[in-house]
């Protein structure tokens, strides 16, 4: 396989890359697209999408990774991004892809990035297919929890009263807030906020992944659910469980093999159908 480290041209500013090329270019198999999670949990995850990514280069996907504005090499600081930012990341990360490579196009998402991914599936022209990792079903839920880290550091320091509160009228009245060393702007907000895992377009399929620390992994009750109403409306969606550590989360970098693996099975099954 190949790799590209380049910067993609956006607005504002440019967008740092990784494209990941099968060694027989003209065999690929899917053209996919990465969209990483938010925050901490990106940098938590790098080494996971990376070796990811090269396996799956290794068997004839193409994989492009992207930078969104603020994060990591990208353009601007993470306080500049807003989620209508971010969505128009993605869809130029598909646009340009798509234009280098005539394949089936997949959006692989993980956490947060399976709700820019979804709503961008939905935006996006003709079919398009999803591989999700442990994916966030609601973006407000998801904030609620983020803003509690400003409010578990205020409490250690003494103060326990109205946190919460003042964080969302901060928010509210159009000023940012620092949570856990990263600038939250009331645009990525307020887009996080509203931002629900929805039926995706059936045109294409889901592939949803799940990770759990006991032996015997199951899904959670809350994404069988989901996926059991995506199949009653007639989406073509598959859900499993795998064993292993939650390392968008662990203090140490850490790796979750049978992830790996589960991936490549359920993308390969998939472009083989």
């Amino acid at each position: 396989m190949s790799l590209e480290a380049f910067f993609l041209p956006a607005s504002p500013g440019q967008r740092f890359a990784l494209l990941h090329l099968p060694e027989a270019a003209r065999q690929v198999r899917a053209a996919v697209v990465h969209v990483h999670p938010f925050a901490e949990e990106m940098n938590k995850s790098r080494r996971m999408a990376a070796v990811q990514a090269r396996a799956m280069a290794a068997t004839g996907f193409a994989v492009l990774q992207v930078d969104l504005l603020g994060c990591g090499d990208s353009s601007g600081d993470f306080g500049d991004a807003s989620w209508e930012a971010w969505l128009a990341d993605v869809e130029l990360a598909c646009n340009w892809l798509l234009r280098r490579i005539d394949a089936p196009l997949w959006l692989w998402g993980q956490r947060t990035g399976c709700l820019l991914a979804n709503e961008v599936a939905n935006r996006i022209p003709g079919a398009v297919n999803l591989l999700f990792w442990q994916p966030v079903l609601s973006g407000r839920q998801f904030l609620q929890q983020f803003l509690r880290l400003k409010v578990a550091a205020e409490i250690v320091g003494g103060e326990s009263k109205g946190v919460m509160q003042r964080l969302r009228t901060q928010l509210a009245q159009g000023e940012s807030v620092e949570i856990a060393g990263y600038m939250l702007s009331p645009a990525l907000a307020d887009g996080l906020d509203k931002a629900e895992l929805l039926l995706p377009h059936r045109s294409g399929r889901v592939e949803w992944i799940e990770v759990c620390s006991r032996p015997d992994a199951g899904m959670s009750p809350a994404a069988a659910a989901r996926l059991t109403q995506w199949q009653a409306a007639g989406q073509h969606a598959r859900g499993m469980a795998v064993h292993g550590p939650a390392f968008w989360q662990t203090s140490e970098i850490s790796e979750c093999p049978t992830l790996l693996q589960a991936s490549l099975l359920a993308m390969s099954e998939a472009v083989a159908t």
